[in-house]
This record gives C-alpha cells, structure tokens and sequence, in this order.
C-alpha cells in the first residue's frame, strides 16, 4: 500500500527541536532549553522552569490490512459493541500525549482524532478476514475503537495487552487525523513493546495457552526497517495490569506525510509490507 516502504518521520535531534521552536544558539549554549531524554521539553528561561508537550517526531509505519474505520467513539475498547463481550487479557491503558510542530512552536494538539486496533490475546483481528481465524470474528468489533484528543492534546484507551500473530512482533495500531486548512491530515504507525515485559505477561492466561511468540522485535522486518526503535511505548505497572505513555509531535506541515493512507492494505509474507 502506500507509503509503506517508506520512513515518513524521525525522532528530531535536541538542536532541531531547539530550532523548531524558535530558540537560538545563545539560548542552546546558555543551557536555558533543556531536552531530557524521553520527558516533555521544559524552558527555564530567566530561573522559570515550565513544561511544555512533548516535541518529538516519530516515524510512520504502515496501516496494514486490519484497519476498519468503524467509529466507534469509546474510551474502553475491550467489548465488541454487538455482543457486549470482553476481550480476555491483562489489562493496558494507553495514553498518546499529541503535540504539534508548526510555525516554530510546539503546542498540544486538541481535537485530533485518534484510532487504536490491535489484536486479541489469541492473535486474532476483529472486522476482517483473515486466514484461520474465527469466522465469528468478522462480524465484531473488539480491541478498536477511536478518542478526541482533549485540551491538553491527550487521548487515553482503555486495552488489554497484545497477543502474537504470525509474522510480526507484538504491536498496537494507531491513527491520528486532523484537519490542516481544511484539508484532511493522517499519521498512522505503530507502537512496540520492551520484550522483557511481554515475556512475562505472555507466560500468565490467556496468553500462555499460544505458546512461545516465534517473532521478536529484532526479528520483524517492519519494526528493523522503518525505526521501531523510536516507537517503543513507556510502560509501568499498575494495580490492576500495564499503563503505557506515548509522546508524538506532528509536523502539520508536511503534506507528504499527512497524505490519507489507502484502504487496500494487503496481507504478505513474515516483514514484507502490507504485514498487519
């Protein structure tokens, strides 16, 4: 499908975010800006210190041949609306703190429709159809669903932890689209797991019941190609399961990558493009 084969975003350097934003190299050498590694950028211009979003660019990764755009509007993805039933898993929460890269600034992104589809801990995709699985599943819709960015650019879903797949490495799917001067804007990747951590939940049930996942991070060509490295979520544990963070800034004036993804997704051979 389009743009699949190539890398449309990379994580900006410090001097380039600095540059972004519109501080000078006085400012960079008086250490008035400071980038730290995987935290919001922060101004301590004249002693204040003060939060801003997260500035960081990432790459783009293809959609795949899963997505359906069902509009579901929910905050808690786990049921298929149709039957009310949950999907088994260890629960995950994720959240995607969306800025914007534009006009030398760096600000939260409100508004912005964000959709997330994932698999089930069997591997299995609702809406589509897809070679062993259920039939019944063609016909639900768990594990999607989509969340307005708030204020603050935030959008949080609740989830479970993915299963494996055939091919791939353990993965989420999502979708940010916007409007840029009335024109439609999408960024679509994927997100990534540390492997220790799915080790061990993939050891506990449902999960355990598939066996050893046969694909690693390293192992899948999707993630090696088109910097998987830069789409690792931040997880912690929780009370009742995983909370995952993920920062993305978007640069809503590249066009070439904002281009709307096509519908034709195909499904290929273990890291060859069209791989859910």
């Amino acid at each position: 499908m389009e743009h699949e084969d190539i890398e449309r975003g990379r994580v900006l350097t410090r001097r380039e975010v600095l540059a972004a934003l519109g501080v000078g190299g006085g400012a960079l050498a008086a250490g008035r800006w400071v980038l730290g590694t995987g935290t919001p950028l922060a101004a301590q211009a004249d002693g204040i210190a003060r939060a801003l979003p997260a500035c960081v660019a990432k790459p783009e990764q293809t959609e795949g041949p899963f997505f359906v755009d069902a509009r579901l509007g929910r905050s808690d993805i786990r049921s298929d609306p149709s039957t009310g039933t949950v999907s088994e898993g260890i629960p995950l929460t994720l959240r995607f703190n969306v800025s914007q890269i534009s006009q030398g600034d760096c600000a939260a992104l409100p508004g912005a429709l964000v959709d997330v589809w994932q698999c089930d801990a069997d591997g299995v995709y609702s809406g589509v159809e897809d070679d062993g699985a259920p039939e019944s599943a063609r016909d639900r819709h768990f594990l999607r669903g989509y969340r307005h960015t708030d204020e603050d650019g935030v959008a949080r879903f609740t989830t479970i932890y993915p299963g494996w797949y055939r091919g791939r490495a353990v993965h989420v799917h999502f979708k940010v689209r916007t409007d840029v001067s009335g024109q439609p804007y999408e960024f679509t990747s994927q997100l990534y797991f540390d492997e220790a951590l799915t080790d061990r939940v993939h050891a506990q049930a449902p999960y355990a019941a598939r066996g050893q996942r046969p694909v690693n991070n390293a192992d899948d060509g999707i993630f090696r190609r088109d910097g998987g490295e830069r789409l690792m979520a931040q997880v912690s544990e929780t009370d009742h399961g995983y909370a995952a963070t993920f920062d993305l800034g978007l640069d809503l004036t590249d066009a070439e990558t904002g281009q709307p993804d096509g519908r034709s997704g195909r499904r290929g051979g273990a890291g060859r493009p069209g791989l859910g």
